[in-house]
């Protein structure tokens, strides 16, 4: 397993995998950023997508990905990868999704075990009622991510 360390807007990201593909992403404020040219070439392209992403000019990922987790959670996270860019949904449609609306519990904690920070995107899962609900990165990290997918950018008035 591999490890690098990229600067991003929203700290110091931390990226795992191997030739198998990527199996974890996560935001933080440690780690020491690595230079690029010192990539291993199975997690270059990853890295230039969240790049990419960053500077609004990507809006879906296209890297191999390789996250460790039970069944129900694979399948959880296989369903935050069809919520489109710029849009959300709250937890009980997602459980309405995956065929049991009593699950909403169990949903919303594989949610918080996803291991592909912001490329599995939970950040789109908000509470029934519009709040931001539970985020293992912050909220703060949440809100900044739905901001810069919001297609309609808020202008300030000064």
């Amino acid at each position: 397993m591999d490890t690098i360390f990229i600067k991003t807007p929203l700290g110091i990201t931390k990226i795992d995998g191997d030739e198998n593909g990527i199996s974890a992403i996560t935001a933080g404020n440690d780690g020491n950023i690595s230079a690029p040219d010192q990539y291993p070439v199975h997690l270059r392209e990853a890295a230039v997508q969240l790049e990419e992403y960053f500077e609004g000019k990507r809006t879906e990922f296209t890297f191999k990905l390789n996250p460790a987790g039970t069944e129900f959670q694979q399948k959880v996270w296989k369903a935050l990868l069809d919520i489109p860019f710029g849009k959300t949904m709250s937890y009980l449609e997602l459980s309405k999704i995956l065929g049991d609306v009593k699950a909403i519990r169990a949903v919303a904690a594989a949610n918080g075990k996803n291991p592909l920070w912001i490329v599995v995107p939970c950040h789109r899962v908000i509470g029934s009622d519009g709040s931001l609900t539970g985020y293992a990165g912050g909220l703060w990290r949440k809100k900044w991510l739905l901001d810069h997918e919001n297609p309609i950018k808020q202008q300030t008035l000064f």
